[in-house]
């Protein structure tokens, strides 16, 4: 009978072709994509034989019981059998008994169009008896036992990570449909991360709400019987909820670095130095793992790391520390004598962080010197790289006070020395007994400090 419909279809198609209709590259033969499985129903119950086939143009599909083709809806209004829009064969009532033709026997359903046709897998209906219903018969034993082959075992897992249960129910005849169930409540598998296929049930990127009891089911139209229960513990990697922030200080001052995480379970948090250790007896952690620094000092800049760390992973935030040092002199300029016409430098040397800028001025004068200023061609008076304020062709003129200052962000000093102009040396020894003035000031060990002199506000 198959073969028959076979040729029919064949000739049609060679029909289409010769009528001078051309095939579209987008139409296809048929395929069926959901083939009917086995069933056992009571009689007089409905059933459902699945089927569904794609193609191009659409098939249409016919059930055959048997090798014969079943009569349905669509050629008997009065059918108890019903060919649904998707193919799938319906039974209002499954019939069995000597006056009609029983329902039960071997299907398959068959896709058609002008390319083809496809032939689903075999299905078997079979009709239990009264005695099968109530579990007296041998073929349902094994269901009713508490029996499973294989019971899904507990996991433990990171969030983000796969989950998969597996199950294998007892045997039975029909072969037990798997549900699966969490918490006692049936789970929706609609959810895009989770799939149950066969005895698996399948969780894409965990969250903590996935953690708790799981349960597989067997069922059929016996009973349904569940497996062991499989607990699930979803851990969290670590966290951070407030993340460490760089400090900029002064020397001698006090900074905290703050650092909170979060994980299951609950991390532990560390600090390092990077390139060295914490500063001994300065440091302490507190109990909200904050890092305190006491009095921090230059020897402190650098980079420091809070690292938060669980069984299941690890966080690190690396921030950095910078200390700023007020300008100190490392040297000083000191007093001077020169006679008109030659040269003098004062030297003038500060350190500090960040390195601090030095500039001179004159006592009574409102221009500063710097050392970045280009040189003036008219100007006697320059500031070297260094700091060091230089004079040339001395005159009687630039006698006078002459300060020194250094700044940067953390504050400034300011000190000053005395220049002295005079004649020749050797005319200042032979007029003053007291002897050369110049070597004597040359000799001179300390600066004259001024009563105004220390740090800038």
């Amino acid at each position: 009978m198959v073969l028959r419909f076979v040729g029919i279809y064949v000739l049609l198609g060679l029909l289409h072709i010769c009528t001078g209709s051309r095939l579209r590259q987008e139409d296809s033969p048929p395929r069926i994509v959901e083939h009917p499985s086995d069933l056992i129903v009571s009689k007089g119950e409905p059933a459902t034989l699945n089927c569904k086939a794609e193609g191009r143009p659409a098939p249409t599909v016919e059930w055959y019981k048997d090798g014969e083709r079943v009569e349905t809806d669509r050629d008997n209004p009065r059918s108890h059998r019903m060919l649904l829009p998707s193919g799938s064969l319906f039974f209002l009532r499954i019939v069995h008994g000597r006056r009609s033709k029983p329902d039960d026997g071997s299907y398959v359903c068959v896709a058609r169009n002008y390319l083809g046709e496809a032939v689903s897998h075999n299905a078997s209906l079979e009709v239990a008896s009264k005695c099968a219903l109530t579990g007296t018969s041998s073929v349902f034993s094994v269901v009713l036992r508490d029996d499973f082959r294989q019971n899904p075992a507990d996991a433990v897992v990171a969030a983000g990570e796969p989950v998969l249960f597996e199950c294998q129910p007892p045997r039975g005849h029909p072969e037990p449909t798997i549900s699966w169930k969490k918490d006692g409540v049936n789970i929706d598998d609609r959810d895009d991360r989770i799939t149950i296929r066969g005895g698996k049930l399948m969780i894409t990127n965990a969250r903590k709400s996935d953690a708790g009891k799981y349960v597989c089911v067997g069922t059929n139209m016996v009973g349904e019987r569940d497996s062991e229960v499989a607990e699930l513990t979803v851990l969290e990697r670590p966290s951070f909820v407030k993340r460490p922030v760089s400090q900029v200080s002064l020397a001698d001052e006090s900074v905290n670095f703050q650092c909170e995480a979060r994980g299951d379970p609950v991390p532990i948090v560390r600090w390092r130095k990077e390139d060295g250790d914490l500063p001994k007896g300065r440091f302490e952690i507190l109990e909200d793992n904050t890092l305190s620094l006491r009095r921090v000092t230059p020897a402190d800049v650098g980079s420091y790391t809070c690292l938060a760390e669980n069984m299941v992973g690890k966080a690190e935030a690396s921030v950095s520390l910078t200390v700023h040092v007020p300008p100190a002199f490392a040297v000083r300029p000191r007093n001077q004598v020169v006679s008109v016409g030659r040269t003098v430098t004062f030297q003038c040397e500060a350190s500090g962080n960040p390195q601090p800028a030095i500039f001179w001025q004159r006592e009574g004068s409102l221009n500063l010197l710097f050392s970045y200023q280009p040189p003036q061609p008219t100007s006697r008076l320059s500031v070297s790289q260094t700091g060091d304020l230089t004079i040339t062709d001395a005159q009687r003129s630039d006698a006078g006070y002459y300060s020194c200052q250094a700044l940067n962000i953390a504050g400034s000093v300011i000190t000053k020395a005395l220049l002295e102009v005079t004649d020749a040396c050797a005319q200042n020894s032979v007029a003053r007994p007291e002897g050369n003035r110049c070597a004597s000031a040359a000799r001179s060990p300390e600066p004259l400090e001024p009563q105004w002199g220390g740090r800038c506000l």
